[in-house]
């Protein structure tokens, strides 16, 4: 119908980036006043504010339960949210540089990150602690994300080229070269 149901309103700055969380129910947005907000689709309020990073929020990504969520800032850290309280959980901390893009793998036991700093990296979503560095790239990792078994990682660079890792042996199994510039983004 093209009907508005809602305009959120909250941020003190730019939404960035949003999600909805798999049942459909929450809207996450990420904003340049270093917050994301949790908003209730059918009630068209705010339930929570996380706060805790530094910088700007620029990637989040609800896990495929919907109880976790994960924020990435340019402050170079990645935080991991239980949804139902708004509560902090972990700061994945090991990048050089910004954050460009984040996600957990299916089954929700691991998280990627991709930096400014030119690296991917692989986290425990459930302790999180740091796994592994995906390096190769030349340039900027713009975009990372898991395939739907979370058996291969796929990175997207400034550099003009893709990367697929084997998640389990963290070994790059396929460099994607042919673009005249960046990749933004991977699917």
């Amino acid at each position: 119908t093209g009907k508005c149901y809602h305009t959120f309103r909250g941020h003190s700055a730019e939404i960035v980036c949003l999600s909805f969380n798999p049942q459909s129910t929450l809207l996450a947005t990420g904003s340049m006043d270093a917050t994301a907000k949790l908003w209730d689709l059918e009630k068209g309020e705010e339930v929570a504010t996380l706060s805790g990073h530094s910088a700007e929020i620029i990637a989040l990504s609800f896990n495929t339960t919907g109880d976790r969520i994960i924020t990435g800032s340019f402050d170079h850290t990645v935080a991991v949210w239980d949804v139902g309280t708004g509560r902090l959980l972990h700061t994945l901390i090991g990048h050089r540089g910004e954050i460009s893009s984040a996600q957990f793998n299916w089954d929700c036991s691991l998280i990627v990150t991709g930096s400014m700093d030119k690296t991917c990296m692989l986290w425990n979503a459930v302790t999180g602690a740091h796994i592994a560095t995906l390096a190769g790239h030349r340039k900027e990792v713009l975009d990372v994300c898991f395939d739907y078994a979370g058996q291969r990682i796929a990175t997207a660079s400034a550099d003009g080229s893709a990367r697929v890792y084997n998640a389990e042996t963290k070994q790059c199994i396929a460099k994607l070269e042919g673009h005249e510039d960046e990749i933004s983004k991977v699917s």
